[in-house]
């Protein structure tokens, strides 16, 4: 049995797992933090209706976490064509590390911006004055996916530096 496969035959596995895993975890994330953060919304759209379009700054930003994740799977994903070019276990390992580095800090930035989204918008239809602090807690809250993104990037582009061909 002859095969045109040059690599590692376990290696393409790793490599769709972690682009499997980066949009998952990244999307658990982005669906916790829309979920508390609406709630947040909801409760606070009954006490002051005139303060809900301001206050879906939250759910919007949860939002984007999918997106970083679903960036990252794409990468990955692309990457992956053993056919063309020999695939490494090195190589999966890269991918795999880059969307578990995404997925899991989209997934820990989702929880801290349900969190904070929730308090958040009750506080400031209590305190109007709380909008901007919630703002920067948010950010700082995005950041940490933004991290995990940058460093997805990272880690995936050093997939196929494993050999000189």
């Amino acid at each position: 049995m002859s095969s045109t496969f040059s690599g590692d035959e376990t290696a393409p596995f790793f490599g769709f797992l972690g682009a499997a895993a980066a949009l998952v975890f990244s999307c658990m994330g982005a669906a916790y933090g829309t979920a508390k953060s609406g709630v947040g919304v909801a409760s606070m759209g009954v006490m002051r209706p005139e303060l809900v379009m301001k206050s879906i700054v939250p759910v919007v930003m949860a939002g984007v976490l999918g997106i970083y994740g679903l960036i990252i799977a794409v990468i990955i994903s692309t990457g992956i064509n053993p056919k063309t070019k020999s695939y490494y276990l090195f190589d999966g390992y890269a991918h795999l590390s880059s969307g578990l580095a995404c997925g899991l800090a989209g997934l820990s930035a989702g929880m801290a911006i349900g969190i904070v989204g929730d308090a958040g918008v009750r506080a400031n239809a209590q305190q109007p004055k709380l909008f901007v602090g919630m703002i920067l807690i948010l950010i700082f809250a995005e950041a940490l996916a933004l991290y995990g993104l940058i460093v997805g990037i990272i880690l995936s582009s050093r997939a196929g530096q494993s050999r000189a061909e």
